[in-house]
């Protein structure tokens, strides 16, 4: 049912894109054994914490420019054959630094990747430098700092992702100024792995215009409210949701009761092989596990363009694609 549905995609992870032949490959290339990391049956972790320890070794697969050149191309070409339009990748600059690559040449490799993917499919992509919390306020703020400096006309957006659990949102809150200050959109992981209390903290200290996730908002009312009432958008990742036991199973899922709530959400893959999905599962899962029709999916789809971080002409071309109607609940029966 949805395999022909155009799609958008404004959460996901550069290096958790990478897919289990890809970083064997990689692996091969630079004499790594990855047997610890990586099985049989794909990626190997069994809680959070492991799987940012699997994720930061796949990542140091990855070390130059043309490597993440073809990292990028490589996950914007399966978006592309699942018929996506546009994808927002989440990336982190600083692993360029720590991996002795720079953050120069790192995003240069990203923005090649973009560039050839644009020729080959026409997909549309952008960029969303992240800090990464568990490696403390500073860091966070370095990078904001980074991508107000670069001024990279693909760097559209900043993020704070890594582990929730750590620090307060308030320790982080001067590198979403920062971010502001240069023009960025911003969006915060929150409510994910800690309750709703982290997504009332990121709505009064960050005010970002999305919530990377957002789910755990349906255990308070008023948090459910408020949302509604500023239009905030749940990037939300059901698969991955599922995969990190946030919640046992699709069918106690929340996304169904958030958007009845109001709330405005979409669809997103976050770390696709890590959780043994991807964009074009997330929207099969959204019809057949959830029991979404057509034209709430497309709805989902028409609100991550209407929150991409792009600038307004591209936002009007990418809505054009997906019909003047298609999934607007505001337009008139027929």
């Amino acid at each position: 049912m949805t395999a022909d549905l155009l799609k958008a995609e404004i959460h996901c992870h550069l290096e958790g894109a990478a897919r289990p032949e890809l970083a064997r490959a990689q692996a091969e290339k630079y004499g790594i054994d990855i047997s610890g990391i990586l099985g049989d049956r794909g990626y190997v972790w069994r809680d959070f914490s492991e799987f940012l320890v699997c994720y930061d070794a796949v990542a140091s697969l990855f070390r130059t420019a043309d490597d993440y050149a073809l990292l990028t191309r490589t996950y914007l070409a399966e978006l592309a054959a699942a018929n996506t339009i546009y994808s927002e990748i989440i990336v982190s600059p600083d692993h360029g630094d720590r991996i002795g690559l720079g953050a120069d040449a790192y995003l240069a490799g990203v923005s090649d990747g973009i560039e050839a993917a644009r020729e080959s499919s026409g997909i549309e992509a952008r960029i969303i430098v992240t800090g990464e919390r568990h490696f403390g306020p500073e860091r966070v703020i370095a990078a904001a700092e980074y991508a107000a400096r670069a001024r990279h006309p693909l760097v559209t957006g900043f993020n704070m992702a890594g582990e929730e659990r750590m620090g307060r949102v308030a320790d982080y809150a001067r590198a979403f100024d920062i971010a502001r200050e240069a023009g960025l959109g911003l969006t915060i992981h929150a409510g994910e792995v800690c309750g709703a209390f982290s997504v009332w903290d990121a709505l009064d200290l960050v005010r970002p215009s999305r919530i990377g996730h957002g789910v755990r908002s349906i255990e308070d009312r008023a948090l459910l409210e408020r949302l509604a009432e500023l239009g905030t958008v749940l990037e939300v990742c059901p698969g991955s949701n599922i995969a990190l036991k946030v919640f046992p199973d699709f069918d106690s899922h929340p996304l169904r009761a958030l958007k009845a709530a109001g709330v405005r959400v979409c669809l997103n893959s976050d770390d696709p092989p890590f959780f043994r999905t991807s964009l074009a599962r997330e929207y099969a899962l959204a019809s057949e596990a959830m029991d979404f029709t057509q034209d709430e999916i497309n709805g989902m789809t028409r609100t991550a363009l209407e929150a991409a971080f792009v600038d307004e002409d591209t936002r009007g071309r990418l809505l054009a694609k997906l019909g003047p109607e298609a999934g607007d609940e505001r337009a008139e029966p027929a």
